[in-house]
């Protein structure tokens, strides 16, 4: 145990996901030995995040603008929609340039374990934007690991009667693996290779 603000500053640093107590130590004894310059400059991004960052209107990506770059990018494909856990998730497809159409974050996955259910993320967002006649395609992309097939199981079933084509990535990703730390191969050979769940139908009349 180290004395009041040195402690508490290892404290803080090992409450960040995938950082121990032994990261924690050694990224705050790093800050302490940095230029103060560096320091400041660290202390303004955080801050500056906070309170500039939020999440697009429309697909809930994380962007500084009203409106993220691919929403508001007109080359993009409008009529399909890949739906997809988190903002690094879009970013992982977008280095594989194979997929032109935009986006839906939900913010996480179905987790019952963690008290995380579909009333927790950006579902009905999805359904309001599927209102749109445009979108002829929905491309289920979660993490393939159990919370998010269940997730995708979850969506599958109640896109059935929203009448469009819902297709799947191809299995060719790490069964338990992130979307994240897939390369940009193998991520290209899923879309390339999806496969359809559920086909477009004409909605009932009645």
């Amino acid at each position: 145990m180290y004395d009041g603000v040195i402690q508490d500053l290892i404290d803080e640093l090992g409450r960040l996901p995938g950082i121990g107590p032994k990261s924690a130590q050694r990224i705050a004894f790093h800050l302490l030995d940095a230029d103060p310059d560096d320091v400041r400059r660290l202390a303004t991004v955080l801050t500056d995040v906070k309170a500039k960052v939020h999440f697009c209107a429309i697909c809930c990506v994380v962007t500084t603008d009203t409106e993220c770059r691919i929403c508001s990018d007109p080359r993009r494909d409008t009529t399909v929609l890949c739906v997809v856990e988190e903002s690094k998730d879009v970013v992982a497809i977008e280095r594989t340039r194979e997929f032109r159409g935009r986006y839906h974050v939900l913010g996480g996955a179905i987790s019952p374990i963690e008290g995380v259910g579909p009333e927790n993320l950006r579902i009905k967002e999805l359904y309001a934007r599927l209102n749109d006649p445009a979108i002829t395609e929905v491309i289920i992309a979660t993490d393939p690991n159990l919370e998010g097939e269940a997730t995708a199981t979850y969506l599958i079933r109640s896109l059935t009667t929203f009448g469009i084509k819902v297709s799947k990535l191809a299995s060719g990703l790490p069964i338990g693996g992130d979307l994240e730390y897939a390369d940009e191969l193998t991520l290209g050979r899923a879309f390339e290779g999806r496969t359809s769940v559920v086909q477009a139908s004409a909605p009932s009349s009645s």
